[in-house]
C-alpha cells in the first residue's frame, strides 16, 4: 500500500502539481484543487444523466447504493467532507474515481443524484484502504459519509464484488483520469463566469452529515 501515492509524488508534471497531488501540509494548504474537479464531473455526469433517463424513459437499474431521493448535502460539500474528516491522500479520490467508472461499466448503471453520495463514500474508503499506509476503519467511515456501519460493509462489499476485486490502478490510468480531470477546468470557468456576471456569490455554509443520506 502506498506505493502509488509515493509514485504520483516523485513525477513533477505540471497537472500533478496543478491538481494538488501532493501531501497537504504547512507549505501548501487548502483543499486540493483535484477535489473540486471531480464535484465539478460528477455534477454534470449526475445532470446529464438525469436528463436521458427521463428524457429516452429508460429505466435505470436499482441498486443497493441507490437511495429513495437525493441526499440534502451537495456533491462538492460532500466530497469536502470527507477529504476533512478522513485524512486520506489526495490521490485516493483520483484512484476512487476510477473505481466508480469501472463500477459503473461494469454493473450498467447511471451516476445519478440517487447513488453519486454512497458510490463516493465507498469508492474513497476502499481507495484509502489500498493506497495509503494509514487509513480509518469503516465505522469512522460511516460516520463521516452519514450511513450506518452496516449499510457500509455491504455496500463496500457489493462494490468490491462489482469490481471483480481488481482494485489495481496503473500510473498509465492514474495519469490518464489526471488529465481528464485537468480537462474539466474549462467547463468550470464556463460555470463561473455568469455567476461571476451576476455578482453571486459562494455563501453557503457546510453543514453537517448527519442523516443527510435518504434511505
Amino acid at each position: 500500500m502506498g506505493t502509488l501515492a509515493l509514485e504520483t509524488k516523485s513525477v513533477g508534471s505540471d497537472t500533478y502539481l496543478s491538481l494538488g497531488l501532493q501531501e497537504v501540509g504547512k507549505e501548501n494548504p487548502g483543499i486540493p484543487r483535484v477535489l473540486s474537479l471531480l464535484s465539478s464531473l460528477l455534477e454534470r455526469s449526475v445532470q446529464k444523466n438525469e436528463i436521458l433517463l427521463e428524457t429516452a424513459q429508460i429505466k435505470d437499474v436499482v441498486t443497493i447504493f441507490h437511495g429513495s431521493r437525493a441526499p440534502s448535502l451537495g456533491i462538492q460539500q460532500y466530497i469536502d467532507r470527507i477529504f476533512k474528516y478522513s485524512c486520506c491522500s489526495p490521490s485516493c479520490f483520483v484512484v476512487a474515481h476510477i473505481y466508480v467508472e469501472r463500477f459503473i461499466q461494469r454493473m450498467n448503471v447511471h451516476i445519478t443524484s440517487l447513488n453519486v453520495h454512497r458510490l463516493l463514500i465507498t469508492s474513497v474508503m476502499v481507495a484509502a484502504k489500498f493506497v495509503d499506509d494509514a487509513f480509518f476503519n469503516n465505522a469512522y467511515y460511516a460516520r463521516v459519509g452519514g450511513v450506518s456501519t452496516s449499510e457500509l460493509n455491504r455496500l463496500e462489499m457489493k462494490f468490491l464484488f462489482g469490481l471483480d476485486f481488481q482494485l489495481h490502478v496503473t500510473i498509465q490510468t492514474f495519469g490518464k483520469y489526471c488529465s481528464l480531470l485537468e480537462k474539466e477546468t474549462a467547463a468550470v470557468i464556463q460555470i463561473e463566469r455568469p455567476i461571476l456576471a451576476c455578482g453571486i456569490k459562494e455563501s453557503w455554509s457546510n453543514q453537517d452529515c448527519s442523516s443527510t443520506i435518504a434511505q
